[in-house]
């Protein structure tokens, strides 16, 4: 049994996930899995796209890479998908949103093609994410929240930690 949770931080590219997450991690002792970086730097990716830029994702070969270290928990899962993730991996998602025009701003401060842009931008205002993450997990183990301001990302980080207390009690409390 696992001593420390899992938490899935998901959310459209520039709403804050690796903000959320390196806090979180920095703050909680858990480990920071960037699927970015994972993806990038094990090699678990078919090649690059150009017309999206970024790498094609291997997903069975990505899950293959992580799963002994998610399996053990403590993990803080960044990416701006969730649904691959094997529910008996995952103890919370967090899905984080942003007002669109606050989004818009931050994608192009990156250098985001205006296809690419507008592609994100559509995604956050339809709510893809979030139906992802309802459909894939329990309802209860999914939370959405703001992610607009500094403030709203201290919030949330603090909010999160309480909940990872919590759950740390609750399972010593089985364990007791």
């Amino acid at each position: 049994m696992r001593t420390n949770p899992n938490i899935v931080i998901t959310g459209t590219p520039g709403v804050g996930k690796t903000s959320h997450s390196t806090l979180l991690a920095s703050s909680t002792g858990l480990k920071h899995l960037s699927i970015n970086q994972i993806v990038k730097e094990r090699g678990c990716h078919e090649g690059w796209s150009d017309e999206y830029q970024s790498w094609i994702v291997d997903e069975d070969k990505l899950l293959d890479e992580i799963e002994d270290e998610v399996k053990h928990g403590g993990c803080i899962i960044d990416w701006h998908a969730c649904d691959l993730f094997p529910k008996s991996w995952v103890d919370l998602v967090v899905v984080l949103r942003t007002d669109s025009t606050i989004l818009y701003d931050r994608l192009l401060e990156r250098g985001y093609k205006e296809e690419k842009l507008q592609e994100n931008l559509d995604s956050e205002i339809m709510q893809v994410l979030l139906e992802e993450a309802r459909e894939s997990y329990d309802e209860e183990i999914v939370v959405e929240l703001r992610s607009d301001t500094t403030e709203d990302i201290e919030g949330n980080v603090e909010r999160m930690e309480r909940w990872v207390e919590s759950w740390k009690e609750e399972i010593s409390g089985y364990n007791g």
